[in-house]
C-alpha cells in the first residue's frame, strides 16, 4: 500500500511539473490568441473583450493555477479553434489513438516474447544471430520512412488497405482492424528492438541460476524445468518497458496518425499547434503525459505483483 500511495503522488507531481513547464512555453509563443481566434479584421474592442473573457489579462500565475484546478476536475475548457469543449474533442478522437497503440502492443508483444526465448535458448548459434539482426533493424530504422514506404508502395499499391482514414469497429471489425494495421505494424517495430533484448537478457540470467542445476539433478526434463521458471521470467520482463517505451509509443503514434491520415490525437495535436489553439495543444499534451504516467504506475504495480521477491524485498505493507 505504501508503494501504491508513492507512485500515486510522484505521478501528481510529474503531471503538476509537466502541466507548468508546458503552460510557460505556451506562454512565451509569440501572437495573441485573442486576435488569432477573431481574425485579423476584429476590432481592438472585440479583441480585448475576448481577452478578458479567455483570462488571458490575469497575472500568468493566476492563469496556470486557474486551469490547473479546472483540469483537476475534469474541465480543460473550450478550444477557441473549435468553438467546442476540449474534453469532447479529445474524446472524439481517442479510439482511434488507443486501438493503434494497442494493436501495437499485441503486435509486438508475443512475436518478441517467442523470439527473444528462442534467441536464449539457441545463444550464439543461427537463432540468436538472426534476432539480434532484427533487434538492430527495429532499433535502427526510422519510423516515418518505414510509414512512407508502407504507405506508397503497400497501401496504394493494393486494395486491401486504405490509404488514410480509420473505419470505426461500429461499420465493421476487419474494415476497423485494416484501417489502423499498417500504421500499428510500424509502430510494432519500434518496439520489438528492445522487448527482444529484455527477454533474451531475462532468460539467459535464469537459465543460469542454480534451479537449473538443482532441476537437472533431481531428474526433471529440461522443457518442464524452462517453463515453470526461466519462461516465467521472460513473459514478466515485457511489463518492466512497457510502461518505459509508453511516451515513444504515443509520440510515434502521432507521427503514424499525421502519415496516414487517422483522425486521432496526434492529427489533432498538429491542428493545435499550426491555428497555434493554446488551449488545446496544453490540454492534449496534459491527457498524454497523464495517460503516460498512469501506464507507469500500473505497470510498477503489476511487476511488483507478479514478482513477490519485490514485495519481500520492499517490505510492502
Amino acid at each position: 500500500m505504501r508503494f501504491i500511495v508513492s507512485r500515486l503522488l510522484s505521478g501528481l507531481a510529474v503531471i503538476f511539473v509537466v502541466s507548468f513547464i508546458t503552460f510557460i512555453i505556451l506562454m512565451m509563443i509569440p501572437g495573441d490568441p485573442a486576435l488569432l481566434s477573431l481574425g485579423t479584421e476584429a476590432t481592438p474592442e472585440n479583441v480585448e473583450a475576448l481577452r478578458e473573457a479567455m483570462g488571458f489579462n490575469e497575472p500568468w500565475y493566476v492563469q496556470f493555477l486557474e486551469w490547473f484546478t479546472s483540469f483537476i476536475s475534469g474541465d480543460l475548457g473550450r478550444s477557441y479553434l473549435y468553438g467546442e469543449e476540449i474534453s469532447t474533442l479529445i474524446l472524439q478522437r481517442v479510439p482511434v489513438t488507443v486501438s493503434v497503440a494497442l494493436l501495437s502492443l499485441l503486435i509486438a508483444t508475443p512475436i518478441a516474447l517467442l523470439i527473444g526465448v528462442i534467441a536464449a535458448l539457441y545463444q550464439n548459434k543461427l537463432p540468436d544471430v538472426l534476432a539480434r539482426t532484427l533487434m538492430q533493424i527495429g532499433d535502427a530504422m526510422p519510423s516515418f520512412w518505414l510509414a512512407l514506404l508502407l504507405l506508397v508502395y503497400v497501401a496504394a499499391g493494393s486494395n486491401l488497405f486504405p490509404i488514410s482514414g480509420f473505419t470505426p469497429i461500429s461499420e465493421g471489425v476487419i474494415d476497423s482492424m485494416l484501417s489502423i494495421l499498417l500504421p500499428s505494424f510500424v509502430l510494432s517495430l519500434g518496439l520489438m528492438g528492445t522487448m527482444i533484448r529484455i527477454v533474451r537478457s531475462s532468460m539467459l540470467i535464469a537459465l543460469k541460476e542454480d534451479y537449473m542445476l538443482l532441476a537437472k539433478m533431481n531428474g526433471i526434463s529440461k522443457f518442464k524445468t524452462i517453463v515453470k521458471y526461466p519462461l516465467r521470467s521472460a513473459i514478466i520482463a515485457p511489463l518492466t518497458i512497457i510502461g518505459m517505451q509508453m511516451a515513444g509509443l504515443l509520440s510515434g503514434v502521432i507521427l503514424v496518425e499525421n502519415i496516414f491520415s487517422l483522425p486521432g490525437l496526434g492529427r489533432l495535436l498538429l491542428v493545435a499547434v499550426q491555428q497555434r489553439d493554446l488551449f488545446l495543444l496544453q490540454g492534449i499534451v496534459v491527457v498524454i503525459v497523464s495517460t503516460v504516467v498512469i501506464i507507469n504506475m500500473i505497470t510498477d504495480i503489476l511487476y511488483r505483483l507478479a514478482n513477490p521477491t519485490m514485495r519481500i524485498g520492499g517490505h510492502d505493507e
